[in-house]
């Protein structure tokens, strides 16, 4: 889940962070030449906290966006490949995340597996549903959208690596 931007006073943070990174990189590393993007998941700074700790304990190694905030905002999707510094509650950040997998599905064909991957709750098929219902239904207000059972949500997967 995916909602909320880096703030105008953080992005020497985040460009410090991404330096760190590629310090710890060999010189010829192809990785020195590729782009990168900020961001935090999900809609508060609470929910946000609570699913970046998910992910630096190695629970949460997958997330969901549904499509029609990517066309409101008339974003790009992610690719395989791309780099993400992950943030905090307060716009710090947390550690570099690369995507490994990007699908479209529709929320009701998300699998108990996709479920267990987003690592939160009990990581069962039923709360993802429940709790994801509850969220698309806050966001998706903002665009003039209400959440559905066929809603196309871009279903990405994802490994820490860095730090």
């Amino acid at each position: 889940m995916k909602e909320q931007q880096p703030t105008a006073d953080t992005p020497s943070a985040i460009h410090a962070f991404w330096l760190a990174y590629l310090e710890s990189l060999p010189t010829d590393s192809p990785e020195w030449d590729e782009e990168y993007f900020a961001e935090a998941f999900g809609d508060s700074p609470e929910m946000t906290e609570q699913l970046a700790s998910l992910i630096l304990e190695g629970t949460k190694t997958a997330t969901c966006s549904a499509l029609w905030d990517y066309e409101a905002d008339d974003e790009p999707l992610p690719l395989v490949g791309e780099k993400c510094i992950l943030l905090d509650g307060k716009d710090a950040p947390v550690c570099i995340i690369e995507i490994t997998e990007v699908e479209i599905r529709p929320f009701n064909q998300v699998d108990a597996r996709f479920a267990s991957d987003e690592g939160e709750g009990d990581r069962s098929l039923g709360f993802w549903r429940r709790v994801h219902w509850d969220f698309f239904s806050r966001t998706l207000a903002q665009i003039g959208q209400e959440p559905a059972e066929d809603m196309p949500l871009v279903c990405e997967r994802f490994r820490v690596i860095y730090p």
